[in-house]
């Protein structure tokens, strides 16, 4: 497996760079809801449903701006070994191509997690479509929560959406911790347990999103500043366009 390698000039690098241009160029908005450190001195495993490419640089947007722990992220080795400054970030790799290397990787997580440190994963293992249900999870979560049995589980759910604008809005919400004797638990009924906190907090969010509409932007924290779309530009020249005529009309 390929262990993170974190770098600090990097990082503040990178992060410029993710906010300013990255997301700003593809999203119109990027907001949160929620507590991401309920817990100042517990390890946390965070769980995040996963339906886009954009999934990772949005949970490190998230947790750069709204949290001074210690992160890192489980990332599928095919894709760090093409992107390997994501090591730099706090990414990991995970091999799933048999059961047997899955076994570094998943020993290196509950390593970072009993170090103290807070670890993202993606349970369903593979990009799925969005609306896609039931939320089926894999077991590796479960196996670390079994051998970390004092970890605490945020949820994370994130919702893309597109309204009367050209870009897409991002929205992530935090769920409940949950707490629970994990090592005296079957990984099959962790396993089941995760996915209907997650599934159940994913339907929750997507009601809100549908039902609030344009407004709904307004009960999430922006995480990034707003970058305009191309009806949006095209909107203020006409605006200005429209000044100058006036202007020179008289």
């Amino acid at each position: 497996m390929i262990e993170a390698s974190k770098s600090k000039a990097f990082d503040r690098l990178f992060l410029k760079y993710n906010e300013a241009y990255l997301l700003r160029k593809h999203f119109r908005y990027v907001g949160f809801q929620g507590e991401l450190d309920p817990y100042a001195d517990c390890s946390i495993l965070y769980i995040m449903n996963h339906s886009s490419w954009w999934d990772g640089l949005l949970v490190y947007a998230l947790f750069r701006k709204k949290s001074q722990n210690d992160h890192y992220v489980m990332m599928e080795e095919k894709q760090l070994r093409q992107f390997r400054f994501f090591r730099k970030l706090g990414a990991y790799s995970i091999d799933k191509s048999t059961p047997q290397s899955l076994i570094p990787s998943l020993r290196y997580t509950c390593r970072l997690l009993k170090e103290g440190k807070r670890v993202w994963m993606f349970p369903q293992g593979d990009i799925q479509h969005l609306e896609l249900r039931p939320l089926v999870l894999k077991e590796g979560a479960a196996h670390v929560l079994k051998q970390c049995p004092q970890t605490v589980v945020v949820p994370i759910t994130v919702y893309y959406s597109l309204f009367h604008h050209q870009k897409a809005e991002a929205t992530m919400l935090a769920g409940k911790p949950i707490v629970a004797a994990w090592d005296q638990m079957d990984k099959r009924v962790i396993t089941a347990r995760l996915a209907a906190a997650l599934e159940g907090q994913l339907d929750t969010h997507r009601a809100r999103i549908i039902d609030g509409g344009q407004e709904v932007s307004a009960e999430f924290e922006r995480l990034v500043r707003q970058g305009s779309s191309t009806s949006e530009a095209f909107t203020a020249f006409k605006r200005r366009v429209s000044g100058w005529k006036s202007f020179f009309g008289r």
